[in-house]
């Protein structure tokens, strides 16, 4: 099988980044400074071949991920497979109020969230082989897209900042 490589990127930063609001699946908006972010970012890659352009379904991802595109002038594809992770209860609340509390049973699993992580990295592999594809999720699932691709527990893998990107080799 041809390398593929998988440059991972997370959404540029949003209002509720900026407010510390837990957003989870919910479509979240780039501020300002994501969209610069975002801008700036696709500053870098416009020379960099890149075959595909992939998104979280999640707007703040696809608005990122168009940004970037734009030069290349290609297509993004969603899936959900890079939607953050479900907060389920912690959804929209303030992060800071959230230690100590008790976690409510409806908060995806970190079991479910790396399957996911491995069903993405598997239809990557599978749809885009021999290619460079940009994609574009969140801090917490592209964590465990890491944990899954290193091996390595999701606490073993350094937080990604908003815009930032990660090369994978596949």
């Amino acid at each position: 099988m041809k390398k593929t490589t998988l440059l991972l990127a997370r959404h540029g930063e949003t209002v509720d980044n900026a407010n510390r609001i837990m957003q989870g699946q919910t479509q979240g908006r780039l501020n300002e400074n994501g969209i610069r972010q975002a801008e700036e970012l696709a500053g870098r890659m416009k020379d960099r071949k890149i075959d595909a352009f992939v998104a979280s379904d999640l707007k703040r991802s696809v608005d990122t991920c168009r940004i970037v595109a734009a030069p290349h002038h290609a297509e993004v594809h969603t899936t959900q497979l890079l939607r953050e992770r479900d907060w389920g209860g912690f959804t929209g609340r303030y992060i800071p109020d959230l230690k100590g509390e008790t976690w409510p049973d409806d908060v995806e699993s970190l079991d479910a969230l790396k399957l996911r992580a491995q069903r993405f990295l598997d239809y990557i592999k599978r749809e885009y082989s021999g290619q460079t594809v940009f994609a574009v999720g969140h801090g917490i699932t592209n964590k465990a897209i890491q944990a899954v691709y290193y091996n390595k527990e999701m606490k073993d893998i350094e937080k990604m900042a908003n815009a930032e990107v990660r090369t994978l080799d596949l």
